[in-house]
């Protein structure tokens, strides 16, 4: 496999198509530093990435692997070469996968108790400081040591409140909620910014009549870019896919593959129904009413 003849195909196919190192690593969900790795023939895509970089670059499978256009003559021809190159590079791999298995064990398992460390802690953070008006749950994602988080999360909690409560009111009282699943928090190399890319459930209720109502809601994934002005973190920009036909487009432009694929099943794995559970707590212990 010509690491090499690969590397320059990708990034010629990548100008054609006039995007950026950057524009290519944020839809994979990787970094620049990995599309410019790639590039200069020093490595090639992980397997889980050949098929996700082959859609972004509009290319198929067997001309990544050759390195070059083809056409219906070569195809076949190219089609078998790469599948025997692309087995014994996966057994290559393997093998190299088997020396290390102890040390990714031991990996894993320290992701694992980190991960259910800062779960633990956010949890009792949000019992001990009710009412909420805000969460974010899960940390299924794991962004760098040197990352805010919750200072961007808090920044981000802010801004969806103020803009919820700033919106014309039709009843007095009105409040709005959110809650919000984090998927992936990224940081632009060295601006101080960061993109979030999020799942959020908002909706609005008042008091009425001693009952609490409902006035509106949306659960939609958004894309926020948080960037550090004067010592203190603000929302600067977000991003949502368009309705209709332009969902899925939308969905391709502004979310990188990874945070995609999890969110296809944000109607089946319970995130909608856990969201939408945390803010009925919420309401309750805003109004000290009941849910109706």
């Amino acid at each position: 496999m010509n690491q090499e003849k690969i590397g320059k195909f990708i990034a010629s196919i990548r100008k054609e198509k006039k995007m950026t190192q950057k524009e290519v690593a944020e839809k994979l969900g990787v970094t620049d530093r990995a599309i410019s790795k790639w590039e200069n023939g020093r490595g090639l895509p992980d397997l889980s990435l050949i098929k996700p970089l082959c859609e972004v670059l509009d290319i198929s499978i067997n001309e990544l692997l050759s390195g070059e256009k083809l056409n219906q003559e070569n195809y076949n021809e190219k089609l078998e070469e790469n599948m025997l190159v692309t087995i014994d590079y996966t057994d290559k791999k393997i093998n190299k996968t088997r020396k290390s298995l102890v040390v990714v064990i031991c990996v894993i398992i320290l992701l694992f108790l980190s991960t259910l460390t800062l779960y633990t802690i956010d949890m009792i953070r949000m019992k001990q400081n009710a009412p909420v008006l805000f969460s974010t749950w899960g940390y299924e994602y794991a962004p760098a040591l040197n990352i805010p988080v919750e200072e961007i999360n808090n920044t981000i909690k802010n801004y969806l409140v103020e803009k919820g409560d700033s919106k014309e009111k039709y009843h007095d009282g009105l409040k709005t909620f959110v809650s919000m699943r984090v998927y992936l928090l990224q940081e632009e190399k060295k601006d101080e910014k960061y993109n979030v890319y999020a799942w959020v459930l908002e909706e609005s209720y008042y008091k009425e009549d001693g009952k609490v109502l409902q006035d509106s809601g949306s659960s939609i994934p958004h894309k926020f870019t948080v960037e550090k002005i004067d010592d203190r973190y603000e929302v600067v920009g977000y991003e949502i896919p368009r309705d209709g036909n332009y969902y899925l487009q939308d969905m391709k432009k502004i979310f990188p593959y990874s945070v995609r694929e999890d969110m296809d099943f944000v109607q089946y794995d319970g995130t909608i129904t856990r969201l939408s559970d945390d803010i009925k707590e919420q309401v309750k212990s805003y109004f000290e009413g009941y849910y109706e």
